[in-house]
């Protein structure tokens, strides 16, 4: 993928500093920002003061070695964690303390480092999961099936359906998850994120685990919805290379403290960021 091109020259994403992609995509306005933000566990700083902005239409990418905080970033942002010093701007506006399933009815849904499906549920059935925070009927009415609760699931299946044909599993639907392939897996944990219908997608770990072949798979399914339905993307990866194909800007973090934030190519040259993680740096 192309980095960020030029500012954009026209209209309100000038105003919100907008950048055009070389390949025509556009980057807009920032989406979230974190400010300052310091998470601590007891005595150990996980996080520390770092501040960055996701935009609209990006693919964003944080990395980092192990034990940087880069999970603890992305649950910060997903309500997991509090922090203890910083705040969190969702579309301009200063985003309060939340609990996952409020930040969930935000727009803003995740997949897990470690896989996080129902074992014993179909890929149907799991898929299905992610539409929970889009329902509106009543308990009662769900549990009858009828009325508005029967014409609702039937909508959110049609959804599903089309979630699963995007991400080729139609013959694995009705398969206990359990039984899949990791790889599969992953993919189903992407579609269980994609049915909440996310302004904003987090991807903990997509690739890990994964094969040249299943890698590539996952690359492609990511740009394409990056693309097709334009959500923006922000993603932990220690894949260099995908991180460097797949993402639009780059922040590093080291030891809960950012060291570099750009494009994947001035990321790639920054001195500090080849020391800490890429490969030690010859004058």
């Amino acid at each position: 993928m192309t980095t960020i091109g030029a500012p954009v020259s026209t209209g309100t994403e000038k105003a919100a500093g907008g950048w055009i992609t070389a390949d025509g995509r556009t980057i807009g306005e920032i989406m979230m920002e974190m400010r300052n933000i310091t998470l601590r566990f007891g005595g150990v700083t996980a996080i520390e003061d770092i501040s960055f902005d996701i935009r609209k239409g990006e693919i964003r990418a944080i990395i980092g070695p192990n034990g940087a905080g880069k999970s603890s970033m992305l649950n910060v942002i997903s309500g997991f964690y509090v922090p203890q010093e910083g705040e969190i701007l969702f579309h301009g506006a200063q985003r309060p303390p939340m609990r996952p399933y409020e930040v969930a009815r935000q727009g803003i849904a995740r997949t897990f480092q470690n896989i996080a499906l129902f074992k014993g549920m179909s890929t149907l059935d799991n898929i299905m999961t992610g539409r929970m925070t889009l329902m509106r009927t009543g308990m009662a009415s769900q549990a009858l099936w009828w009325g508005k609760a029967q014409a609702e699931e039937s909508a959110h299946r049609e959804a599903v359906e089309k979630i699963i044909d995007f991400l080729e599993i139609q013959t694995i639907r009705k398969t206990p998850v359990g039984r899949l392939p990791y790889g599969l897996q992953k993919r189903v944990e992407l579609g269980r994120a994609l049915a909440a219908e996310p302004k904003l997608l987090l991807l903990d770990e997509p690739m890990a685990g994964m094969n040249v072949e299943e890698k590539e798979d996952m690359s492609r399914f990511i740009l394409d919805v990056n693309d097709e339905f334009g959500t923006t993307i922000a993603l932990i990866e220690h894949d260099m290379g995908v991180v460097m194909d797949l993402s639009d800007r780059v922040v590093v973090m080291d030891y809960g403290k950012k060291i570099g934030d750009g494009t994947p190519d001035e990321v790639r040259n920054n001195k500090e960021v080849i020391d800490a993680y890429l490969g030690v740096a010859h004058d």
